[in-house]
């Protein structure tokens, strides 16, 4: 009669031997900084048009790692600096969030210390700057959760037809906060998204003196903005906020609601300069995943460089100049590049310090 192991001595040692030959889990990666680009048209490292290239090209992000679930692969350098335009191959503000969340749920990756770097192109108000200027934001307003009413049906003395769910007219907060569901208070909707104060200033006081690229058609487009000082100037680098909405609108009236929408927002501590398209995107993905522990706010700087103003010159059709981003493209891009690497190099460079502590300004 033959007699085999006992059932329980038998899985035992399937068990034993499943544990020595299972590969180690791998330890995840601790990521340093990581530069959020919007779009980028064709190769990474084509010359445009598109906010990642000079990135990729002169940061050396030559190694490319794919992300499930991401439509463009992450880049990666020797230094640890990390590239991605979550917006590309198309898809622009509608893949943003996903491949923003599908990085940092890679579990090959850490991203509890990491430093973030929101990057893009935008449209800035005349009144804050000019063509080519970088601003550093202290907020991210939300454009797009509102109601809406066609501006040839408003009422008499209304400034526009948009104004915040909730409320019953322009120029007010929601009365009734419930109207979103289980907030309590205006301020806890997410309307706003306050960035650390102390990390954008430090920021700013460290880029403020940078040169930015300027051009002898920008100049002469900047002499007929007659009675804004700020667009008539050469670009520098500001403080400045970022109003992010998936309605691409231009024109003056748009920029008075854009002003009041941001000071309605920030309790009048905030000042609009850049509008955009996905930065109310990329705050939002973040803040839900910093409730879950995986990235730290307190990290997190955004930079908007204006390729064009939000309106048209003094006394002229809005429908002339909507969408011509084509005279300050390069220029912003240039700028992007150049006010933000200052920053990743500090950053990377004396990592030791600011691995565990926050740089703020002075």
């Amino acid at each position: 009669m033959m007699f085999g192991p006992r059932p329980s001595l038998l899985l035992t040692g399937l068990l034993l031997v499943g544990m020595f030959c299972r590969p180690a889990q791998a330890v995840p990666i601790p990521v340093r900084m990581v530069v959020v680009a919007s779009f980028n048209t064709g190769d990474d490292s084509d010359e445009g048009p598109g906010e990642f290239h000079l990135w990729v090209k002169r940061e050396h992000l030559d190694e490319a790692i794919p992300v499930r679930g991401a439509l463009h692969p992450v880049r990666r350098n020797k230094q640890g600096l990390y590239g991605i335009v979550p917006g590309n191959a198309g898809h622009m503000v509608n893949a943003d969030g996903e491949a923003l969340t599908a990085f940092v749920l890679d579990p090959r990756y850490d991203f509890r210390h990491t430093y973030w770097l929101f990057t893009g192109i935008s449209g800035v108000d005349p009144k804050v700057g000019t063509v080519g200027t970088a601003a550093w934001a202290s907020f991210v307003i939300n454009g797009d959760e509102l109601r809406e009413l066609d501006d040839r049906e408003i009422p008499r003395g209304w400034s526009s037809g948009l104004f915040a769910i909730g409320s019953d007219r322009p120029d007010r907060l929601p009365s009734d906060p419930k109207h979103f569901g289980s907030a309590s208070t205006p301020d806890v909707l997410s309307m706003v998204y306050a960035l650390n104060p102390g990390l954008t200033r430090w920021a700013y006081d460290l880029t403020k003196r940078v040169a930015l690229p300027d051009t002898p058609a920008l100049a002469a487009e900047r002499a007929g903005w007659t009675g804004f000082p700020a667009a008539q100037q050469p670009p520098i680098v500001i403080l400045g906020d970022t109003l992010g909405s998936v309605r691409y609108w231009h024109g003056v009236m748009r920029t008075r609601w854009a002003e009041g929408w941001a000071s309605l927002w920030t309790h009048g501590r905030g000042r609009f300069a850049m509008s955009n398209m996905e930065s109310q995107t990329y705050m939002d993905t973040m803040y839900v995943l910093a409730r879950q522990g995986l990235v730290d706010l307190n990290r997190v700087m955004v930079l908007r460089t204006a390729s064009n103003f939000t309106e048209p010159l003094p006394g002229q059709s809005p429908v002339a100049s909507v969408g011509d981003e084509g005279p300050g493209q390069d220029e912003a891009y240039e700028s992007n590049y150049r006010a933000g690497a200052p920053v990743v190099h500090e950053i990377l460079a004396h990592w030791a310090r600011y691995a565990s502590h926050v740089p703020q300004a002075e």
